[in-house]
């Protein structure tokens, strides 16, 4: 297993983490400044600075991506809904391409409506069906401009709305079926967050190896969690088990960066500054 105690050379930060203190130009540079090498930017903050903007400063500080949030959201409660979704997935995927992204990470949706508190449907089976001719539509496109789709399984408290893929298994279930060829760009991106609880997450990991397992993600399970999205814990003040989960993955002979993706209320109400340094030093100590 990769050390980590001497350097943050693997580190990649997603950006949601300072989404609240800074624009992307300027996560950016403080990442730069502080020799984090590798981001994770979401669309929009993206679109919030300018694609072709954001693209000539990665070039500039020579950052790197370890992904791209996100695509996905398939379900829809009609058909021009669903066309609309792959419609966005087609950008999403475009965009991906121009800052050389390594993945598109798909949160791939659930019950549409949920997240307004009014679904459109109940039919949980349907959403999933939708989302795996979602994936396989956008799959095809994926492939013609050569961009891997990671998709994310989050926790099950998250079925209804966001998610209704919600094991490592589920997902590799869609690769399977979707990409039985495993041409390296249909896989998964695992978040510890959301899959340090599955009984199943050391087989499934080691199921997926190096051509599915796109992307790492870790920061920590707070115990109590107070919000169910925005109580992200700082990586070493929850219950996750974060180098054995690593082990586990790179033990697949997975290399790539380990991305740091923390919502959290109480990390976005502190400075900037004083977030990426602790970051810096949780990696090295406890990641």
């Amino acid at each position: 297993m990769r050390d980590f105690s001497t350097s943050h050379e693997h580190l990649s930060l997603n950006t949601a983490t300072v989404r609240k203190q800074w624009k992307l130009d300027r996560i950016i540079d403080e990442c730069a400044r502080r020799g984090i090498r590798a981001i994770s930017p979401w669309r929009d903050q993206v679109a919030a600075v300018g694609l072709e903007e954001i693209a000539r400063r990665l070039r500039d500080t020579g950052t790197r991506l370890s992904g791209y949030c996100r695509g996905g959201f398939f379900p829809a409660a009609d058909a021009a809904g669903l066309r609309a979704a792959l419609a966005d997935n087609r950008r999403a995927i475009d965009e991906a391409k121009t800052v050389n992204a390594p993945c598109l990470v798909l949160v791939v949706g659930a019950l549409p409506g949920a997240l307004d508190g009014k679904a459109a449907y109940k039919d949980l089976a349907r959403a999933r069906g939708e989302v795996r001719d979602g994936i396989a539509a956008s799959l095809e496109y994926a492939r013609q401009v050569g961009m891997p789709l990671a998709i994310e399984p989050l926790h099950p408290m998250q079925a209804a709305d966001r998610a209704c893929v919600n094991t490592l298994e589920q997902a590799l279930d869609l690769c399977d079926e979707l990409d039985p060829g495993r041409s390296g760009l249909l896989g998964v991106a695992c978040d510890v967050y959301h899959t340090w609880w599955d009984p199943k997450l050391a087989e499934q990991i080691d199921r997926a190896g190096p051509k599915r397992l796109l992307a790492h993600h870790v920061c920590d399970w707070l115990t109590p969690t107070r919000d169910l999205l925005n109580d992200r814990g700082m990586m070493g003040d929850g219950v996750i088990e974060l180098k054995k989960i690593r082990g586990w993955v790179e033990a697949t002979g997975f290399g790539g960066f380990c991305e740091v993706e923390i919502f959290s209320d109480y990390w976005w109400g502190r400075p900037g500054e004083e977030v990426l340094d602790t970051c810096i030093a949780r990696f090295s100590s406890v990641a």
